[in-house]
Order: structure tokens, then C-alpha cells, then sequence
């Protein structure tokens, strides 16, 4: 494995034979790997796992976040030799080699981290056909970088599907999907929630055919300057007043419709137990993350946008990022809101899951302000024409 540095480490081939290139980027979680596999965000990112021991519990067919692996290659210290638990199906190291991902173990990924941590996410190949480290990192040299990439794309469902709500309709959701993950459309559909999932190359017309009471923009991979067509719907959604939500990739994005912009961390956060404070609340969550940009808005103070007046509602405790977004009315009423973690993480932690609560609320005030507002126009209407 060779870093776009130089750095060199040599370890044993784990999954796949072959050779790969990605964005070397380490994932603190001690659990919930499959789910890490499977999540689309990790497209063309080479992930390296902090926690020594991998594969213990195996795979199943029901933790998937996603049809297949994305992850671009994977990077263990000590896999399981033998799964054990009573949901596995096959070995991770099967899972890795029937879907193609190269990977690597017995690497010292406590080196490779703290490398990380101080030079920050880089390019990086692992191969197992190639024995000349310099002839490897001129080809890690020739792969594309994550800064501009426009990949939401590439992730998304080419044909629109509809999930049922569970029990009673209450709302309609129209959901772009940029990485969805297969755990938010479920958590949706248990608040009563029917989804409708939509390619990430709709348009507000596409949006509007399913009459939403709420628009969603889901996770996904790439640079969020780097996306344009998802920023203008966004743009026309929020003009026309829809209730919106966004995860990760879509706080980004709601960032960008606001007009703040956006920026790549040092190494991103990854894992499953980051500190994140709602200030709306003021409590402290532990959350899980997988994002390698951030919006940059101020910490402190509201800014006026032509939606509404937009305030950071969430930050990391770690280093101050912006995670969470809110934009209300003149009148301070709740609009729309985003996050940049994760409360639909499958494998937890579970603090943020109201955050789903907090959208149905938001959907049926928007739903109750709507009613009045036509009630009054009927009224006045009624008025005018008695007058006549």
C-alpha cells in the first residue's frame, strides 16, 4: 500500500487480488462495518478501520445500507479468522473477494492513522500485482482527487421507487437520493412517512409531481462544491416554502442553497462516537459521522438569506464544526433544518434519531400555517364577492 506521500506499508492481501486507488480516510467505529461496506458516501475512499480486530461477526443479508460494497478498498490490522455469531452468512474476507474490493491486512493502522490525523486524507493504491513501491504511487499520482468531484450521481437510484409508510399515511416525502442510505427511508416510513425516493438528477417538477409535504436530501459522496443541479432545486424547494431535512451531504447542500460556502476538513470525521451539541436543546449527542467536507458559516449570530434567517443549530465538540443547520421565518418559526451526521446510523448510536420526530412536526406545522392561510383567502374571497 503507498500513499500519494510516499509512505509505504506492506501487509497481506485481504479480499480481491487486483489493485485500487481512492481517498485513504480511517473510520474510528469498533462496530457496525458492514454498514460502513455498504454505504454509499464511501465511494472511491480506501477506508482504514482504527479498531484492530475486523470481521468478527461476519456478514448477513440484513445490515446492508445499500445493494453492494462501495468502499474503494479496505485496510485491517488483525480479520477474524472465523466468524461467530449467529446472524453471519460468510466471511467478510468472502464478501470482499466476490464483490471485487482489494484490501489489505496486517498493516499497523495505528501508524497509518496517526499519519493520516497529521498529513491529512490522501490519495493511496493497494495493490497485489505490484512489487515496485515507485512504480505504484505513479499511478496513486494519476487518480482523481476527492476536491471537485461530482459522484452523487454515479450513487443514486436510476428510477424513482416509492416505500410504503407503515400503519396510517400521515406525510408524503420526496427524497433525493445522493448515497442514500437503506435505514432512512425505513425510519421515515415508521413515523407514518410514505417515501418517495427520486434520482439525483430530478427536477423541482419531479418533486412536485408526487405533491410532497416535505423534501429530503440524503447523504452521499464528493465535493459539495462541486454539485450545482441539486443546489438550484434546493434553491426553488426553499423558495416556494417546502418543509426540507438534510443529512450530510444534504446539510452541505443546504449550506450552499443559503449561500455559505463549503470546505474539506483536514481528515474528516469518521466513526461512530463524535460529540455533537444541539443547541436548539443544549444537550449532547453521540453520533456517528462519515464526511470529508464542511460548511463554513459562522458560530455565532443569524444571516439573513432570502429563505429565511439561517443559524448554525449544531456543532461538533471535538473542533467546532458546523453540523446542523436551521432556517426559520421573521417570526422565528421553524422552516427547514439539516444535519451533517447521521441519526439514521444503523448501527448507532441512536441520540439523533428524533431529529425524524422533529420533521414530522415541522411537516405538519407547515401543513396547519398552509390551512389558515388558505382559510383566509376563502374568507376574503367570500367577503369580496358579497361586497360585489
Amino acid at each position: 500500500m503507498v500513499l500519494e506521500d510516499g509512505r509505504t506499508f506492506r501487509g497481506e492481501s485481504f479480499g480481491a487480488q487486483g489493485e485500487t486507488f481512492g481517498e485513504a480516510v480511517f473510520s474510528t467505529g469498533m462496530s457496525g462495518y458492514q454498514e460502513t461496506l455498504t454505504d454509499p458516501s464511501y465511494h472511491r475512499q480506501v477506508v482504514v478501520m482504527t479498531a484492530p480486530h475486523v470481521g468478527n461477526t461476519g456478514m448477513n443479508d440484513e445490515d446492508q445500507e445499500s445493494d453492494r460494497i462501495w468502499v474503494a478498498g479496505y485496510v485491517v490490522r488483525d480479520p477474524a479468522r472465523v466468524p461467530s455469531n449467529w446472524r453471519s452468512q460468510r466471511t467478510l474476507d468472502d464478501e470482499l473477494r466476490d464483490q471485487g474490493v482489494v484490501g489489505i491486512s496486517g498493516v499497523d493502522t495505528r501508524a497509518l492513522t496517526r499519519h493520516l490525523r497529521e498529513r491529512g486524507a490522501m490519495r493511496v493504491g493497494i495493490s497485489t500485482t505490484e512489487t515496485d513501491p515507485q512504480a505504484l504511487l505513479a499511478r496513486v499520482l494519476e487518480a482523481d482527487a476527492m476536491s471537485g468531484a461530482n459522484l452523487s450521481d454515479a450513487v443514486s437510484t436510476p428510477e424513482p421507487y416509492v416505500v410504503p409508510a407503515v400503519g396510517e399515511k400521515r406525510f408524503t416525502v420526496a427524497v433525493l437520493d445522493l448515497g442514500l442510505k437503506a435505514n432512512t427511508p425505513r425510519m421515515m416510513s415508521e413515523r407514518g412517512i410514505e417515501v418517495h425516493v427520486l434520482p439525483a438528477t430530478s427536477s423541482i417538477a419531479d418533486v412536485e409531481a408526487v405533491e410532497p409535504d416535505g423534501l429530503f436530501f440524503s447523504n452521499g459522496p464528493g465535493d459539495p462544491a462541486a454539485t450545482t443541479g441539486q443546489v438550484e432545486l434546493l434553491q426553488e424547494a426553499l423558495g416556494r416554502g417546502l418543509p426540507y431535512f438534510g443529512i450530510c451531504f444534504g446539510n452541505q447542500l443546504f449550506g450552499r442553497a443559503l449561500g455559505f460556502g463549503t470546505y474539506k476538513l483536514k481528515y474528516g470525521h469518521r466513526g461512530i462516537n463524535q460529540p455533537v451539541m444541539d443547541r436548539t436543546t443544549g444537550k449532547v449527542e453521540v453520533t456517528a459521522h462519515n464526511h470529508g467536507f464542511a460548511v463554513d458559516a459562522p458560530l455565532e449570530g443569524s444571516t439573513t438569506t432570502p429563505y429565511g434567517v439561517a443559524t448554525v443549530s449544531h456543532v461538533c465538540l471535538n473542533d467546532d464544526v458546523v453540523e446542523g443547520l436551521e432556517l426559520r421565518d421573521d417570526e422565528g418559526r421553524l422552516k427547514s433544518f439539516s444535519v451533517q451526521y447521521h441519526p439514521e446510523a444503523a448501527a448507532g448510536p441512536h441520540d439523533a434519531a428524533y431529529l425524524f420526530d422533529r420533521f414530522t412536526d415541522l411537516m405538519e406545522s407547515s401543513r396547519g400555517t398552509r390551512r389558515a392561510t388558505e382559510a383566509t383567502i376563502e374568507t376574503s374571497a367570500a367577503g369580496h364577492e358579497g361586497g360585489i
